[in-house]
């Protein structure tokens, strides 16, 4: 890990977090549980979020290009509001003893040029896919092990699949798009 990179403090920001939750649960004896959240998605993202799926999907409502950096063969997982509330209820409820830390995500992968793809048909957008310069220290591959939250936790692990997933976030920013005045240029 790169420790002084563009995402050095989001990558020590989580590191230290858990080191502190550990520390006073420790030092205090409150109870503590550690999850890990992998790449959340679903209706009520704001269209100003910036992370890929709101990005993607409001410049293809849009028209605008949706762009990929780099090859676009880095992969992500993404999982569903729902999915994730169960799997960080099923934490919270787990016995006092188990803290974690425990991963809570969605294991199936996807390459970021094929969500872009998929995001594109599902709207039935003619929005272009652009690719751009690949960003410092991005990941190639970011994809949970939820071993351990399965076999630990009463947590039936993701049950949306990503194309209702994404059709249902889909209808939402659609919604959200006409119903407001927002600014149509964004992303431009």
């Amino acid at each position: 890990m790169n420790t002084t990179g563009p995402r050095s403090c989001y990558d020590e920001g989580k590191r230290v977090a858990e080191a502190l939750c550990h520390a006073y649960a420790e030092t205090a004896g409150v109870e503590v549980k550690i999850v890990r959240i992998f790449n959340t998605y679903g209706p009520r993202m704001s269209i100003h979020d910036g992370r890929v799926i709101p990005e993607f999907i409001v410049n293809a409502l849009t028209g605008n290009a949706l762009r990929v950096n780099g090859t676009g063969e880095q992969t992500r997982s993404f999982c569903y509001i729902s999915d994730m509330v169960a799997g960080i209820l099923a934490t919270m409820e787990a016995p006092t003893a188990f803290r974690g830390p425990v991963n809570i995500g969605n294991p199936s992968e996807m390459s970021i040029v094929s969500l872009a793809t998929a995001i594109v048909a599902l709207t039935g957008s003619r929005s272009p896919i652009e690719f751009s310069k690949a960003l410092t220290d991005d990941p190639a591959r970011r994809c949970p092990d939820i071993g351990l939250a399965i076999s630990r936790l009463n947590w039936a692990g993701p049950l949306v699949g990503l194309k209702d997933g994404l059709q249902r976030t889909i209808e939402h920013f659609s919604m959200t798009l006409s119903s407001s005045s927002w600014d149509m240029s964004f992303g431009a």
